[in-house]
């Protein structure tokens, strides 16, 4: 079945923009994750750069090995290499055992969030 055609636009956006990075992690043939990192460049911080990583997900045939952490640790390097100072992402306040996990890879809770929907 073909992906649902606003998918498609999405990918296509996010294919065109020079600030967009979509990464999969394959196992032969098989894709077992994804991400995705949104440079941006900011003006707090003396214009310091920023990655957004979100869109994270290993498939649940290889969670637990430490797969996860080392998307993470490319990701980083990923955004270290584009210029970026800051390294950021947002999790759903539910879920604890993700908040334990970015933790341990050095991420602190250190700002509230907000979202509304338009």
């Amino acid at each position: 079945m073909p992906p649902a055609a606003a998918y498609r636009a999405a990918f296509e956006a996010i294919d065109r923009d020079q600030n967009q990075l979509l990464a999969v992690v394959t196992d032969g043939d098989r894709v077992i994750g994804t991400l995705q990192i949104t440079f941006i460049p900011g003006l707090s911080r003396k214009g310091m750069w920023r990655g957004q990583i979100e869109g994270v997900r290993i498939a649940a045939s290889h969670r637990g090995a430490g797969l996860g952490g080392r998307v993470f640790e490319w990701a980083i390097a990923a955004c270290r290499s584009r210029g970026c100072g800051l390294v950021q992402l947002t999790t759903d306040r539910e879920r604890p055992e993700a908040h334990r996990f970015y933790e341990r890879l050095g991420f602190t809770a250190s700002h509230l969030g907000y979202k509304k929907a338009v």
